[in-house]
C-alpha cells in the first residue's frame, strides 16, 4: 500500500510560549521574524516600521498576560482584590458581611415611688410602680445613644412575694415616717440608633423583590411589616419556613425560666445580605405571590402553559418558566401595599463607653398599670434616674476584607457544625453583631473532662484597652453556639486571664546621631509591636523578635537591657488586671509563656515602656 504524501502541507514553525512580559514577548517575536521573514523586513530598530509592529504585537500580548493573571488570582480568597469579586467569593463560602457591631450593657433604672402601709407593712405604693417600656433611650457622654431591648416592671415579683427590684427607704418626714422608696432595676441596652422606612410595592408581583436600606452598619431588623398586616420574619434562606421567637415565660418558673422558645410558621419571609464596600443591607422578599397562598404549594406546570387562540396546528406549546418559581415554598410577599422596616444601624469600639457614663434619659416610655393620679404619674416620670454600672463590652468597627477572607476557610470547611477547633473559632467569630463582638477567642482541652473544650474569650473598651467579656455576651454565645454544637461535646465559656506587663530597656545609641530622635523612634516601634491587635490568647513573646524589632531603628548600636515586669491593681489612677504573674520564671530559651487562656498587654504604653538611661 502505497501513502501519497501532501506537499502542500507547510513546514511546523517553531513557537515559544513561556514568554508573558513585554520585554520577552517584543524578543521571542523578533527570533520569530528574522527567522520566517527574512526576505521581507530587515529593520527591526525602535524607529523602523518593522519595530512598530513588534512593540504593537508584545504590548498586546503584555496586556493579555497581565489580564489573564489577574483573573485568574481573583478565583482565590487570598489573591482576590476586587471587591465584588471578593464578596461572591465570601458568598460562596457562607462567610456573612457585617458592618460595625454595637455594644450590650445592662442599665440600672432608679425611680421614687410614694410609701404605703398595705396589711401594716410600709411598702411602695403597689399602684404606682411602672414599666419603663422596651425602645426607651439613654445617652452616654459621648452622645452615644443606647436603647433599651425589653420592658423593666417594677411591678414584677418573685414566687415569694418579693419585688425583682432594689429597694431602699428614700425620704422620711420629721416624725420618722417612711414617706417614698427607691427602687433600682436593671435592663438591658443596646447602641445604636433606631428609625423606620417605608417602601411602596405597586400592582404587580415582582418575585424575588429587593430593597436596600439607606442606613449602613445595620446591626438588626427590628420589624417588617405591610399595610396589609402581614408580618414578615427574617430567615437565612428562602426555604426555611420557620422562626424560632422568644417569648415570656407566664408559668410558674418563670423567675427561673424568663423566656421560652416558641416555634412560629414564616410564610412571609425575607433574607438579606450586606455589601462589602459600603455596608449597606439589602432585603431580598420571597418567590410567591401572597394572593395565591392558598393554592397548591407547588405550582402546577400544566397550568402555565402560554395558550395560542384561533390556531388550529402549533408546533410547541411555549410555557413561562418565571411562573414556575413562584412557589410559597420559597416564601410569599404581598403586592400593591406599603412595606414598613424598623431597624436598629451604628456601632464600633466608641460605643463601649466605659462605667458611669450613660446617665441622660433621652426618651423614656413608661406605663402605670395600678393608674395612679397623674400627678403622681407625672412626678416618678420626672424623677427617673439612670446609670450603667459596668463597661458596655462587644462593640466592634467593621471587619476589614483581609479579616473576612481570612475566615474562608475554616467556614467552609465547618459545615453548619462545630467539629474541630477551627469550626468553634469561626462560630465565635461570626456572631451576629447584634449580640456583641469577642475580641479574642482561644480553643483549649478541658484537663478535667475530654469531651469538653474550654473556650476562652475576651473584649475591648474604647481605649483599645483589654475588658473581661459581660455575661450577657457570654450568655448570647453559648445559645448561638448550641444548634452547631455536636451533642457528645462540651463547651466551657471561660474569661481569658490579661496579664499586664511593663517592659523597660537600655539600649547604646549611634553617638554621632541625636539620641533623642533615635529612642523616640525606638519608642514609637515598640508601641507598634505591642499593640494589642498583634496579641491572642495562649500567643507567647518571642525575646529574640523583639530584639530584633529594636536593632530595626537606625542608629541602635546595643542593647543593654530588656527587662518584663507584672504590674497588677491600681497605680497612679491606671487600672489593671489583679493576675499576678512572674516573667522571669516563665521564660524559657527566650520565650515567655503566658498562663493557659493567658493574653499579654502592654495596658498603657506611653508609661509602660520605659527606656532606662544608658549605662
Amino acid at each position: 500500500m502505497t501513502v501519497q504524501q501532501n506537499d502542500n502541507l507547510l513546514a511546523v514553525r517553531q513557537r515559544k510560549y513561556l514568554a508573558k512580559d513585554f520585554n520577552s514577548l517584543r524578543k521571542n517575536l523578533l527570533e520569530y521574524a528574522r527567522q520566517y521573514y527574512p526576505d521581507r523586513i530587515r529593520d527591526f530598530s525602535e524607529s523602523s516600521f518593522g519595530g512598530l509592529i513588534l512593540d504593537f504585537a508584545a504590548y498586546v500580548g503584555d496586556n493579555m498576560s497581565y489580564y489573564l493573571d489577574h483573573q485568574y488570582g481573583e478565583l482565590h480568597p487570598t489573591t482576590a482584590v476586587e471587591s465584588i469579586n471578593i464578596q461572591r467569593l465570601l458568598n460562596a463560602a457562607n462567610v456573612p458581611i457585617t458592618g460595625a457591631s454595637p455594644a450590650i450593657v445592662p442599665i440600672t433604672v432608679y425611680i421614687q415611688v410614694p410609701a404605703a402601709t398595705i396589711n401594716g407593712i410600709v411598702q411602695p405604693d403597689p399602684t404606682t410602680l411602672p414599666i419603663v417600656k422596651a425602645n426607651s433611650t439613654f445617652v452616654a457622654t459621648n452622645a452615644v445613644v443606647f436603647n433599651l431591648i425589653e420592658d423593666i416592671d417594677f411591678s414584677s415579683k418573685r414566687t415569694d412575694g418579693s419585688l425583682f427590684a432594689s429597694v431602699k427607704i428614700g425620704a422620711k418626714n420629721t416624725s420618722g415616717t417612711i414617706q417614698t422608696f427607691i427602687l433600682a432595676y436593671s435592663g438591658l441596652c443596646i447602641s445604636g440608633f433606631e428609625t423606620t422606612e417605608t417602601f411602596t410595592v405597586g400592582p404587580t408581583f415582582i418575585p424575588y423583590n429587593q430593597y436596600t436600606l439607606s442606613n449602613s452598619n445595620v446591626s438588626e431588623i427590628i420589624s417588617v411589616n405591610d399595610a396589609l398586616g402581614n408580618i414578615y420574619y427574617h430567615v437565612d434562606a428562602l426555604t426555611n419556613d420557620v422562626v424560632y421567637v422568644n417569648v415570656l415565660n407566664t408559668a410558674g418558673d418563670n423567675d427561673l425560666v424568663p423566656n421560652v422558645i416558641k416555634v412560629v410558621p414564616a410564610p412571609y419571609r425575607y433574607i438579606t445580605s450586606t455589601d462589602l464596600t459600603n455596608r449597606s443591607t439589602t432585603m431580598t422578599f420571597g418567590a410567591g405571590n401572597a394572593e395565591s397562598l392558598q393554592n397548591d404549594i407547588i405550582p402546577d406546570p400544566s397550568s402555565f402553559a402560554i395558550t395560542l387562540p384561533y390556531r388550529t396546528t402549533f408546533s410547541r406549546i411555549p410555557v413561562n418558566p418565571q411562573q414556575l418559581l413562584q412557589t410559597s415554598t420559597l416564601g410569599i410577599a404581598a403586592a400593591n401595599t406599603t412595606y414598613s422596616i424598623t431597624y436598629r444601624y451604628g456601632g464600633g469600639l466608641s460605643h463601649n463607653v466605659d462605667a458611669n457614663n450613660i446617665n441622660i434619659a433621652r426618651s423614656i416610655n413608661m406605663t402605670f398599670p395600678g393608674n395612679p393620679p397623674a400627678a403622681v404619674a407625672g412626678k416618678i416620670r420626672s424623677g427617673v434616674e439612670v446609670n450603667n454600672t459596668i463597661n458596655a463590652a462587644g462593640g466592634e468597627d467593621a471587619p476589614t476584607t483581609d479579616d473576612l477572607k481570612a475566615l474562608i476557610p475554616s467556614v467552609t470547611n465547618s459545615q453548619e457544625r462545630i467539629v474541630t477547633r477551627p469550626d468553634l473559632l469561626a462560630r465565635v467569630y461570626t456572631i451576629p453583631s447584634n449580640f456583641g463582638r469577642v475580641f479574642r477567642a482561644a480553643v483549649r482541652n478541658n484537663p478535667h473532662n475530654p469531651l469538653a473544650t474550654q473556650l476562652f474569650i475576651i473584649s475591648r473598651n474604647t481605649q483599645n484597652q483589654l475588658i473581661t467579656s459581660p455575661d450577657t455576651l457570654k450568655t448570647n454565645l453559648v445559645k448561638y453556639l448550641n444548634p452547631y454544637r455536636m451533642i457528645s461535646d462540651a463547651v466551657d465559656v471561660l474569661d481569658a486571664r490579661v496579664i499586664d506587663l511593663t517592659f523597660s530597656f537600655s539600649v547604646l545609641i549611634d553617638p554621632s546621631l541625636n539620641s533623642a530622635v533615635v529612642l523616640q523612634n525606638v519608642l514609637t516601634q515598640l508601641q507598634t509591636y505591642f499593640d494589642i491587635g498583634n496579641f491572642h490568647i495562649d500567643q507567647p513573646i518571642v525575646i529574640d523578635t523583639l530584639r530584633n524589632t529594636i536593632y530595626q531603628i537606625p542608629g541602635i548600636m546595643s542593647i543593654n537591657q530588656i527587662v518584663f515586669k507584672n504590674i497588677t491593681g491600681t497605680v497612679n489612677n491606671r487600672t489593671y488586671s489583679n493576675l499576678r504573674y512572674d516573667p522571669a520564671s516563665n521564660t524559657k530559651r527566650g520565650v515567655m509563656f503566658p498562663p493557659p487562656g493567658g493574653i499579654f498587654e502592654v495596658r498603657y504604653p506611653d508609661v509602660d515602656i520605659i527606656a532606662q538611661p544608658s549605662a
